[in-house]
């Protein structure tokens, strides 16, 4: 059966607030089972590396299962290598924390590109055999990874499904995020029912909708690939067809962590709280 996690990101201001070992805590008490996380420090990897021992051992002694570190990558950047090296020490941060490791691989190309801008001409760019030794390294030290359906170039379930594909490592799949497929337009029962066959890791995630030809509905709101609105909003409360892509998930055999990225306007407490009870609830209504 699935397990309920959140991601760190979920808890904005609270992080800062709390403290990260206070946000494990607050996972803890509100009947969460595993954590994610993003990025906690930046400048200095020997500090993150100590960081990381931290927060596993107290995973650990409060009973959190490790998920998903969460970290951006650029195969489109200018210096290929420097991006290789930086994930392999992400990697490294990783394997500490005890978790896999999620990164992304492109947003799309500069402006200044006119021609040849399509994903295929990303894949065909050479950026894979640079994809290929972050993989092999993560390998090597015994780190799944997967890229996720995020950063809308490389947010198309088809997308996402040809890269896995192309690059053709066993050690590489999805993490299928069930709400991000909004953000291109694409509807999330259909992208979920592609991708859950390759899932490793998953993140739930709601949104309310509303069609592009209606008025801008105000603060809160941002455009689609193709200028449809979108809010975020807590687990359960927005338009994502939740329970659905849950149900695919299970018809698919993905038994792992279903980790909450919450973004919406309500009080980060009140989200994440919320949304881990209706994310139980959805999953005792799946398996019974």
């Amino acid at each position: 059966m699935m397990k309920v996690g959140v991601s760190t990101y979920s808890f904005g201001k609270y992080v800062s607030e709390l403290g990260m070992i206070g946000v494990l805590d607050k996972i803890k008490e509100f009947e969460g089972e595993a954590v994610d996380f993003i990025p906690f420090e930046k400048d200095d990897h020997a500090k993150a590396l100590a960081l990381a021992a931290e927060y596993k051992e107290h995973m650990d002694k409060i009973g959190l299962l490790p998920g998903c570190f969460c970290v951006g990558a650029n195969f489109l950047a200018d210096d290929l290598d420097a991006q290789v090296r930086d994930l392999c020490l992400q990697a490294d941060i990783a394997k500490v924390l005890g978790t896999k490791m999620r990164f992304d691989v492109a947003y799309g190309f500069p402006a200044n590109v006119k021609v040849k801008r399509s994903y295929d001409s990303f894949l065909e760019s050479g950026a894979v055999d640079y994809i290929r030794q972050v993989v092999d390294y993560a390998e090597s030290i015994g780190v799944e990874t997967c890229t996720e359906n995020h950063g809308i170039f490389s947010q198309d379930s088809e997308r996402v499904e040809k890269l896995i594909n192309i690059v053709d490592r066993e050690n590489f799949g999805a993490l299928v995020d069930i709400g991000n497929f909004a953000c291109a337009d694409e509807p999330s029962d259909k992208a979920v029912g592609r991708m859950a066959q390759y899932a490793r890791h998953a993140h739930a995630k709601d949104f309310h909708y509303r069609p592009g030809y209606k008025d801008f509905p105000g603060e809160g709101w941002f455009t689609t690939r193709n200028e449809n609105w979108l809010k975020g909003t807590v687990i359960g409360h927005g338009d994502v067809p939740v329970k659905q892509c849950l149900r695919i998930l299970k018809k698919n055999g993905y038994d792992g962590i279903l980790a909450i990225e919450f973004e919406g306007k309500e009080d980060p407490l009140f989200g994440v709280r919320v949304g881990i009870a209706n994310l139980h609830r959805f999953l005792k209504e799946i398996y019974q």
